[in-house]
């Protein structure tokens, strides 16, 4: 015990002396990200793709702006196609090993995203210090590395044709963890890239039970899930009976909002949270603040950052910004431009910023997951926040949903249709579709003009899942695990058509 003690103090006061480095990037943010730029430009201007874009000649971020195009996956994916095949120096240095496989929606075709050495080691795994540091200097009586962290990652896979690995980022990471991570970690690396859901799933209960466990790191759904197979294997009232050092959970992927009254149930006893914001395409932010719903957006891990004001998003030519002009309460979807050679891509996500000193934001939603076949835009954010309060008046909590538009009819108006998974159903569903309707229109203006007198939009049609409905469906779907999910909005039928026909199974 006297040794593991010595370890957590010896490797606590390591990790939190990288704290002065953000804290220089907290107060130089423009001059920081201006020196990344350059750096990158320069790094990759024998590349192919920095050759068709004149990097060497760019002296400015207008010069930037104007030679080289905002792109989407599909627009950069035949380069990133190169780089699997093997070729060099196709869009940063050097040959690619690495690629993340990231799922997009349960019905896309898989993306795969470069990841550099650099980008592993300069993003990934910073990011991963980072998060500790931040922790630690918060919390400075922590015992991370007395006790165990329990992971929950993806698979990894051998695309054997060009000798290059890809699989989850998660898997990627594991892969390359150091040796002093690994020892404080559960379950074993071989488990944690098992590629089988439910297989995984009893080997990781198998291994962890009897653990020590201290810190959880995941995604919120599918934690949910392996918490709630342990309780059962373990024949335990609540988490903290097992483990009773639990003291934080890492979480990110998906809002914690609809799972943060189930966690506190689990669990059983009050812990820290801290949400991260990480991608396949590269880590953005930490909460650097205990009870905070925000995050410090990082600015030294080899990511230039760009804007677009979601009200020019479909727009020719939008009027895209970098971080020194972003305004705070503004909805931005989000460009990069990365050490691991994606060039001011569109990642999908939409961001809206709580404070320009220091850089923080919130996830607002994605680009293409949104309510807007009237005119009302509904954003994820509306909808999670209405959730809350419709949740609270009726004593009900939320596991997973979807919604999606009903479009109008000859002599009927539209509506909103939304499929519920509870874990406690509400007391009465009437007071609680009201109660969500009435939410919706305090936090949405748009909403609120649709719904005037049920003339463009009637009240929202809502359905109860039946238990696992959400994962069960997934299954189906071979997309079990990691951070696959069902968008919660969609401007079409997609999504809810199929599960409301799965509910009447």
């Amino acid at each position: 015990m006297a040794t593991k003690a010595l370890f957590n103090t010896v490797v606590n006061w390591f990790i939190r002396q990288r704290i002065d480095q953000i804290q220089n990037f907290m107060n130089h943010p423009i001059e920081t990200q201006k020196g990344i730029l350059f750096s990158q430009l320069f790094h990759a201007e024998d590349t192919e793709y920095g050759k068709k874009y004149g990097f060497n000649s760019i002296s400015s971020y207008q010069d930037f702006k104007n030679k080289v195009p905002v792109v989407t996956y599909e627009d950069f994916e035949p380069y990133i196609e190169r780089a699997r095949q093997g070729y060099k120096d196709v869009s940063w240095p050097g040959y690619i090993k690495h690629f993340a496989k990231s799922s997009g929606t349960t019905n896309a075709k898989s993306k795969f995203i470069p990841i550099s050495a650099e980008s592993l080691e300069y993003c990934h795994m910073k990011a991963g210090k980072d998060m500790v540091s931040i922790y630690a200097n918060n919390h400075p009586e922590n015992q991370l590395f007395t006790n165990k962290n329990l992971r929950l990652g993806g698979s990894s896979e051998l695309y054997a044709d060009f000798n290059t690995k890809f699989g989850d980022l998660s898997a990627i990471l594991i892969d390359n963890l150091p040796f002093w991570v690994e020892i404080t970690t559960t379950p074993s690396k071989k488990v944690s890239l098992m590629s089988e859901w439910e297989s995984k799933l009893r080997a990781i209960i198998s291994e962890v039970k009897n653990e020590d466990v201290g810190s959880l790191l995941g995604v919120p759904s599918w934690m949910m899930v392996l918490l709630q197979r342990i309780l059962q294997e373990a024949d335990v009232k609540n988490i903290s009976e097992l483990w009773p050092n639990l003291e934080v959970f890492f979480h990110g992927g998906i809002s914690f909002k609809p799972y943060r009254e189930q966690y506190g149930q689990i669990i059983g006893k009050n812990i820290n949270y801290y949400e991260i914001y990480n991608a396949s395409e590269g880590f953005f932010g930490i909460q650097d603040r205990s009870n905070s719903d925000e995050m410090l957006l990082m600015l030294d891990y080899g990511i230039f950052y760009e804007f677009i004001p979601m009200e020019q998003f479909h727009f020719s030519n939008p009027n895209v910004v970098s971080l020194e002009h972003v305004e705070v309460g503004k909805n931005y979807a989000m460009i990069i431009t990365t050490n691991g050679g994606l060039w001011r891509y569109l990642i999908g996500d939409t961001v809206v910023f709580t404070s320009i000193n220091p850089f923080r934001v919130k996830i607002s939603g994605r680009t293409k997951h949104y309510i807007n076949a009237f005119g009302e835009e509904l954003m994820i954010t509306n909808v999670e926040c209405a959730l809350t309060k419709a949740c609270e008046a009726t004593g009900a909590a939320i596991t997973d949903f979807t919604g999606a538009p009903v479009f109008m009819k000859e002599n009927e108006s539209g509506a909103h249709e939304w499929i519920f998974e509870f874990s406690k159903n509400p007391d009465d569903l009437e007071s609680f579709t009201k109660a969500f309707d009435e939410c919706l229109k305090a936090v949405n203006s748009d909403y609120e003009a649709k719904r005037y007198n049920n003339i463009t939009l009637k009240r929202p049609i809502v359905h109860i899942a039946r238990p696992n409905l959400f994962y069960c469906w997934l299954e189906s779907k071979g997309k079990l695990g990691g951070q696959n999910k069902v968008p919660r909005l969609s401007n079409d039928r997609e999504y809810i058509d199929p599960l409301l026909e799965l509910n009447k199974a």
